[in-house]
């Protein structure tokens, strides 16, 4: 069973309908070997695709060591699917690399509801499991932006001495 706080649940739903129609993927990091998912780091889709996702490269190896810096691991990996139900399609089994996380889908086909599953994909067999929506418990400032290639709202670009 995968349980998760309610403001990453509406954090991964608002990222979805953000980059709706293409798909929305990202990961949610945790403490390694807790199953507790507590930092949310949504990511650039790559593709730019409405049927499939990709992480870009650079961002996925950052992102990687990060959690590796940090004593995390990827605990949940969601994208969402924008015309078709929250399952896991033929791709998204083949693409599948992290046997011991969660693999959160979020259709976003009607623009006034949701539909949100999760599933564990190990060596190309998909079992669903219940999601449980915990509420609180996360750090608000927890959940953390990752755009690629773009630049934060505040920077500093003075660097000389001067």
């Amino acid at each position: 069973m995968l349980s998760i706080d309610r403001s990453i649940i509406d954090a991964i739903v608002a990222h979805a309908r953000r980059d709706h129609p293409d798909e929305a993927c990202g990961v949610v990091a945790g403490p390694v070997g807790s199953d507790t998912p507590t930092r949310h780091i949504p990511m650039d889709n790559a593709a730019r695709s409405m049927t499939f996702y990709e992480f870009d490269s650079m961002e996925h190896l950052r992102v990687w060591r990060e959690m590796d810096d940090r004593d995390e691991e990827p605990v949940v990996i969601y994208h969402s699917h924008t015309a078709t139900e929250a399952y896991p399609s033929r791709t998204d089994v083949a693409f599948a690399g992290e046997p011991g996380a969660h693999y959160l889908l979020v259709s976003t086909r009607e623009p006034d509801s949701e539909e949100i599953r999760s599933f564990r994909i190990v060596d190309g067999v998909v079992t669903e499991e219940p999601v449980r929506v915990v509420e609180a418990g996360v750090d608000p400032h927890a959940v953390q932006s990752y755009m690629f290639g773009q630049s934060p709202a505040t920077v500093d670009y003075e660097c000389s001495g001067r």
